[in-house]
């Protein structure tokens, strides 16, 4: 783990947990793409890059999870490097306490205002396509989170960011966070499309080849969608269908699974309801979801 990968005459990537890309801009500044899940990371992640005698210029964050950008301060605090992103990510990575708030839809109790849900702020963060380095592309690729971006470098590497999960990781969670359903998918579809000579998601091993990676992820979405019209064949609150999803995954609930799930689940309703698949009604001041397949066009 932390391993350092050669793809390109100018680009690397660090193997880890959330896998971390490298671009030379000259023989003695690199760029990061991403900053690992959070400070201990980030210093391993500095420590490599140090090891080849490469000074950081700059950090560019695919989106603000704090798995992504929990590094972003102690790598800043330690090289005065630059810190990119974009759009809504830009002010979330300035403001972390807005992930657990979205997540929780309120105010976040303690509990949740933790290294996985809300990374520690950077002093400054600049807007990623006023400042993107010669070299370097940008891909949006929204789904996963609000703005989310990936980065194409001009050894035709392209770093994707969350726009894809691991089998691995689908096998065993099922349910990997989703924003907007409708748009993920639609990325997966424009993922098709690229002629790229490798590929780095962010929780998966380098790729040539994306199809058969971009169509399990397709197939288990789907997937949830039958499963949560089935369980809604009997009409029941968002709490009892959450539980009756975590039970037939065998997922185990904690205060994380419950935002992180429990907010896809609310994106899968959404992107169902405007398919006109699942319905809902008001009935003695409780909302009820069911099914509404029969009626769908």
């Amino acid at each position: 783990m932390y391993e350092l990968e050669k793809i390109g005459e100018k680009t690397y990537y660090i193997k880890s947990p959330n896998n971390v890309g490298i671009y030379k801009i000259n023989d003695q500044e690199v760029y990061l793409i991403d900053a690992g899940n959070d400070k201990d990371a980030g210093k391993k992640i500095l420590k490599i890059v140090q090891e080849q005698g490469w000074n950081v210029k700059g950090i560019i964050n695919t989106h603000s999870n704090a798995d992504h950008v929990g590094g972003d301060k102690v790598i800043q605090e330690r090289t005065q490097c630059g810190i990119l992103a974009h759009g809504i990510e830009k002010v979330i990575t300035q403001y972390p306490i807005l992930e657990p708030a979205f997540l929780y839809s309120g105010f976040p109790f303690q509990d949740l205002r933790n290294k996985f849900l809300m990374a520690k702020a950077p002093e400054k963060v600049k807007e990623l396509e006023e400042n993107l380095p010669e070299g370097l592309e940008v891909l949006h690729l929204p789904g996963h989170f609000f703005d989310m971006i990936g980065i194409k470098t001009d050894d035709n590497v392209y770093f994707l960011a969350d726009s894809l999960f691991s089998k691995e990781t689908i096998e065993k969670y099922h349910i990997f966070f989703i924003y907007d359903v409708e748009s993920f998918l639609k990325t997966l579809d424009m993922l098709e499309t690229l002629e790229g000579k490798i590929y780095v998601p962010c929780h998966n091993e380098s790729l040539t080849d994306l199809h058969e990676l971009v169509a399990i992820n397709r197939k288990k979405i789907y997937e949830i969608c039958d499963t949560i019209i089935d369980i809604l064949k009997v009409p029941m609150t968002f709490e009892k269908l959450l539980k009756e999803i975590f039970d037939r995954y065998s997922l185990i609930m904690n205060t994380n699974q419950y935002v992180l799930v429990g907010s896809t689940v609310r994106s899968y309703l959404a992107y169902l309801k405007d398919k006109n698949q699942v319905c809902f009604e008001i009935v003695e001041n409780e909302m009820i979801w069911k099914n509404n397949i029969k009626n769908s066009n």
